[in-house]
C-alpha cells in the first residue's frame, strides 16, 4: 500500500527542507510548520508566546511514519498544531543528547518510552507533557491529536503555572477527559480480567473444561487463557488450558485409532462423545494445541496437533483441493459404531498379549462402557479412552517409554487397518470457504511453530484452491464448492476467516500475493458488510438476498464470530500496512458490542483475544535479509518458536524490496546492516533499534 505523499504543489516545503537528515527530510513537505532544533524555533516560541511540540524519531521507525501520515500530513491536525505550537523535529540519531533527556522525561511520566517521542514544553525547553505515538483521533482511552492540541492550548492560556509545576497530573487529566467523553462503556483491560475470573469459576477441577455436560471444546477459551497467562503471569490460566487439552486428548472425545476430535462430550468427563467430526473443530483445537506447544515446549501438544493434521490430510482432503466439511456420527444405522470396540475384537486383531496391554491402556471392560441410547444398557462395546498418558503408563509398568510407544503404535496401526474395512460414516464432501480458511490458519501456524514447511505447502494449496475456484469475476467470495460447482455468495465468516488465513499464510511463506489478496478481500468486506453508521459488520452483504433483517453477531460459540475475527484481522492489517484506519474499525467493533460483551465476557473469548492485542504489548517485526540464507531462516525460526501471540512479522526480501514495500511503505528504509540479516522490532507503537544479534532479538521479543 502506497502512502499518498503531498507534493510541492499541494504544500509549500517547510524549514526541514534545508536539513541533511533523511528523517527530517521525510517531513519537509508536511503541512505542519516544522522547525529544526535551534534558536530560531525557541525565539519564535517566545515571541509568539506558544508552547513547543517536540517530535523525536528516526528514519526507519514504523510508528513515526504512521504518526506522520495519520496526523502530520493531515491538514486539520496541522492547522491546529500551527495555531497552538511552534513545532520542532529532531532526528534521534543526529541528536542523541536531546533524545536521551526527553526520553527520560517520558519514561518518568508515563512509565514507558520509545519512538516516535512526543514532548510538549515551554519556550525555555521545560517539558510538561510526554507521550510516544499519538493517534489522530481519540480511541481506546488514548487521547488523539485532535483533542490534545486544543486542550493544551487552552491550558497554556489559562493554567500555565499548573502545567509547569505538575506535568504528570496534566497529562492524566487530558487522558481522563477524552476517556470520559467516549460514548458507551467501551472495553479495556478490566474486561480481560473479568473474562479470566469467569473462566476460572466455571472450570471443572475434576475433569477440566468448563461447565458441566454436555462439554464442548471451545478452543478460543484456551487461546484466550494462553494470552492472559502471557499478559498476567497467572499460572492458573496456563494450567486450565493445559489440563483441558490433556483431558480432551485422553478422553473418548478423541479418536485414538484414526485421530481427530469428535464434536463434543455428552458427559462431563470427556468420555462419551457425539461421534460427529467437524473440520472446524480440527482446525480450532489444533490452533490451541500449537500455541500451547509454543508456550510450554511440551512435545505432547505438537504430537497431538500433528495427529489431527494426519487425520485431516488423510480423510478430509479433496483431490481437487480444499477440505471436506464433516464426517457423520452414525454408520450402519448406529451412532459411534465405526469407533467402538469389543474386547473380543481386540483379542482377535492383536493377540492375547498385545490385546492385554491395549485393554489396560484404554480401560476397556467385557461389558463395555457404551450404553444403548434407547435401552440405556451396556452393549459390550467400548469407547477407547486413557486415564493417564502413555508415558505415565510406561513408567507405572516399569517399561522404557520408547519401546512401549513403539509396541503401542504397532497395535494401533493394526486396529486402524481393520477399522478401515468397516462401513465408514458418511462424509459431507462440500468444501466451504470459512471452514477451509480455519484450516489454512491452523496449518500456517503449525508450519511456523514446528518449522515444518510441508504444512505451509498444504495451507497454500487450500488458499490457491479458494482463490482459483471460489472467487467470482467481481472479486467476491463464494461460500460453497461441490462437484465442480460454486454456489452461495459469501458471508461475513467466509471473508473474515479467509482474510485471517491469508494473513497467517503470508507470515508462513512470505509470499506477498497472499497479503495482497487479504487486503483486497478486506476492501470488499468493508465495502459490502460494514455498518457505516454504527460500526461492526453484518452477517450478509449489502447486495445479498433481503431477509426480514440483517443480523450482526459477536457471540463466540463453537466457531468464533465473524466480527470477533474481523477485529483481530483489522488490527493485524493495520500493523502490517501502517493504515490505522483499519485499527479504528476494529475499535468500532469493540465499542459497538461493549455493552453486550461487558455483561458476560466469557461468551466472547475470541473478541477478548483481539482486545488483548489492542491493549498490548504488541509487536511489528520486520526481518530484512535473504530468505534463502541460513542466517535469515534461523532468525525467523527463533521468532516463530516463541509464544508471542500479539505480533505480525514481515520479510523484506533483499533484492526484491519493492514487493513488501508496496504494501507496507514504512519498511522501505528498513534494511540489512553490514550484509547481515537485520531485525527491526516495533513494540506498543514504539520502534526499537534494529539488531543482527539473535540473543538481542529474542530479548526484545520477551521484554
Amino acid at each position: 500500500m502506497q502512502e499518498n505523499k503531498p507534493d510541492d504543489n499541494e504544500y509549500n516545503v517547510n524549514r526541514l527542507a534545508g536539513e541533511k537528515s533523511p528523517y527530517l527530510l521525510q517531513h519537509a513537505h508536511n503541512p505542519v510548520d516544522w522547525y529544526p532544533w535551534g534558536e530560531e524555533a525557541f525565539d519564535k516560541a517566545k515571541q509568539d508566546d506558544k508552547p513547543i511540540f517536540l517530535s523525536i524519531g528516526y528514519s526507519t521507525c514504523h510508528w513515526c511514519h504512521v504518526m506522520e501520515r495519520e496526523s502530520f500530513e493531515d491538514p486539520q491536525v496541522a492547522e491546529l498544531m500551527n495555531e497552538a505550537f511552534v513545532s520542532i523535529k529532531v532526528d534521534r540519531e543526529e541528536r542523541p543528547d536531546i533524545d536521551t533527556i526527553y526520553m527520560s522525561v517520558c519514561q518518568a511520566l508515563t512509565g514507558r518510552g520509545g519512538w516516535p517521542l512526543s514532548i510538549i514544553m515551554t519556550p525555555d525547553k521545560k517539558p510538561f507533557m510526554a507521550a510516544t505515538y499519538i493517534p489522530r483521533e481519540s480511541r481506546y482511552g488514548m487521547a488523539g491529536m485532535l483533542d490534545i492540541v486544543p486542550a493544551v492550548s487552552n491550558m497554556w492560556t489559562r493554567q500555565r503555572e499548573e502545567l509547569i509545576s505538575n506535568a504528570e497530573e496534566i497529562v492524566s487529566a487530558i487522558s481522563g477527559g477524552v476517556r470520559d467523553g467516549t460514548e458507551g462503556p467501551g472495553l479495556d483491560e478490566s474486561a480481560l480480567d473479568r473474562t479470566y475470573q469467569l473462566l476460572r469459576s466455571s472450570f471443572d477441577p475434576s475433569s477440566a473444561g468448563f461447565g458441566n455436560a454436555p462439554k464442548f471444546p471451545t478452543p478460543h477459551h484456551l487461546t484466550f487463557l494462553l494470552r492472559y497467562w502471557k499478559r498476567s503471569k497467572e499460572d492458573k490460566a496456563l494450567e486450565m488450558a493445559e489440563e483441558t487439552l490433556k483431558a480432551m486428548r485422553k478422553g473418548g472425545i478423541y479418536d485414538h485409532i484414526g485421530f481427530g476430535f469428535h464434536r463434543y462430550s455428552t458427559d462431563s468427563r470427556w468420555l462419551v462423545p457425539h461421534f460427529e467430526k467437524m473440520l472446524y473443530d480440527q482446525a480450532l483445537i489444533s490452533i490451541a494445541l500449537i500455541e500451547t506447544y509454543q508456550a510450554t515446549q511440551n512435545p505432547e501438544y505438537r504430537e497431538n496437533a500433528e495427529e489431527v493434521f494426519s487425520y485431516v490430510l488423510r480423510d478430509m482432503h479433496s483431490p481437487e483441493g480444499g477440505f471436506y466439511s464433516a464426517e457423520d456420527a452414525d454408520s450402519e444405522g448406529e451412532e459411534g459404531r465405526f469407533y467402538l470396540w469389543t474386547e473380543q475384537e481386540l483379542e482377535d486383531m492383536l493377540g492375547e498379549m498385545d490385546a492385554g496391554m491395549f485393554k489396560e491402556v484404554f480401560h476397556t471392560s467385557p461389558g463395555g462402557n457404551f450404553l444403548d441410547e434407547a435401552s440405556r444398557t451396556h452393549t459390550g462395546r467400548n469407547i477407547l479412552h486413557l486415564e493417564e498418558s502413555l508415558r505415565e503408563t510406561a513408567e507405572r509398568r516399569g517399561e522404557d517409554y520408547d519401546r512401549f510407544r513403539q509396541s503401542f503404535e504397532s497395535s494401533r496401526r493394526k486396529l486402524f487397518e481393520h477399522r478401515e474395512m468397516r462401513v465408514h460414516p458418511s462424509k459431507d464432501d462440500k468444501i466451504m470457504t470459512d471452514w477451509n480458511s480455519l484450516m489454512i490458519v491452523a496449518l500456517s501456524k503449525a508450519a511456523r511453530a514446528f518449522d515444518e514447511p510441508a504444512y505451509a505447502r498444504e495451507a497454500a494449496l487450500t488458499a490457491d484452491f479458494i482463490l482459483s475456484k471460489m472467487v467470482s469475476p467481481r472479486g467476491r467470495l463464494f461460500h460453497r464448492y461441490r462437484d465442480g460447482e460454486v454456489a452461495v455468495e459469501g458471508f461475513l465468516d467466509d471473508y473474515a476467516f479467509f482474510i485471517w488465513g491469508l494473513i497467517e499464510l503470508y507470515q508462513a511463506t512470505f509470499n506477498t500475493e497472499y497479503l495482497r489478496n487479504a487486503l483486497l478481500f478486506n476492501d470488499q468486506l468493508i465495502l459490502h458488510f460494514r455498518d457505516s453508521m454504527h460500526g461492526g459488520f453484518f452477517h450478509t452483504a449489502d447486495d445479498s438476498e433481503k431477509l426480514i433483517m440483517r443480523s450482526k453477531e459477536i457471540y463466540d460459540g463453537a466457531i468464533p464470530s465473524g466480527n470477533s475475527v474481523c477485529a483481530l484481522n483489522l488490527l493485524h492489517l493495520g500493523r502490517i500496512t501502517g493504515n490505522t484506519d483499519f485499527e479504528n474499525k476494529a475499535y468500532e467493533i469493540m465499542q459497538l458490542f461493549s455493552g453486550q460483551v461487558s455483561k458476560m465476557p466469557i461468551g466472547y473469548t475470541q473478541l477478548m483475544c483481539a482486545l488483548d492485542f489492542a491493549a498490548g504489548p504488541s509487536r511489528e517485526i520486520v526481518v530484512a535479509g535473504d530468505p534463502e540464507s541460513e542466517e535469515t531462516q534461523g532468525i525467523i525460526s527463533d521468532i516463530n518458536r516463541e509464544f508471542v501471540p500479539n505480533k505480525v512479522i514481515l520479510l523484506k526480501h533483499e533484492g526484491r524490496e519493492t514487493e513488501i514495500s508496496a504494501i507496507a511503505e514504512y519498511v522501505s528504509d528498513m534494511s540489512m546492516k553490514d550484509g547481515r540479516t537485520t531485525v527491526h522490532i516495533c513494540q506498543n507503537y514504539n520502534c526499537n533499534l534494529p539488531s543482527t544479534d539473535r540473543k538481542e532479538i529474542l530479548r526484545q521479543l520477551k521484554d
